[in-house]
């Protein structure tokens, strides 16, 4: 007597990532990285270890909310590590995993693209415009 079990639906995981297939996980992480914040805390945390607070003031215009909202979704994909200390006042310091620093040096090196070549961006968004 033979046991037949129906076999289990396909997982995205049983190929390789394909990063412009709809099912793919490697979407979702890539939406992480590059977020608006994502890729801005990853670059932030490169070489150091920073406190919640100093990350804010290091990044301009992020509220208290969506820093959580994004340290957290980045600790989960295994980007940031979270270290907390059992101390009063709470302390919890934030840096950045291996495949962090990795993701981090490639971040930086667009940003620093973007960066020197804005004069070229802005004459053409301004082509654009008029």
């Amino acid at each position: 007597m033979t046991d037949s079990q129906p076999n289990p639906a396909p997982s995205p995981f049983d190929r390789a990532p394909d990063v412009f297939a709809a099912d793919c996980p490697s979407r979702i992480i890539l939406t992480h990285i590059t977020s608006r914040w994502g890729g801005l805390i990853l670059i932030c945390l490169r070489d150091k270890t920073l406190r919640f607070s100093e990350i804010r003031r290091i990044i301009n215009g992020v509220s208290e909310r969506m820093l959580a909202q994004t340290l957290t979704t980045l600790v989960q994909d295994g980007f940031v590590l979270r270290k907390s200390y059992d101390v009063v006042p709470p302390h919890v310091e934030y840096s950045l995993t291996p495949l962090g620093t990795e993701a981090s040096l490639r971040l930086e090196d667009l940003a620093r693209w973007i960066e020197s070549n804005m004069p070229a961006i802005m004459a053409h968004q301004a082509e654009q415009a008029a």
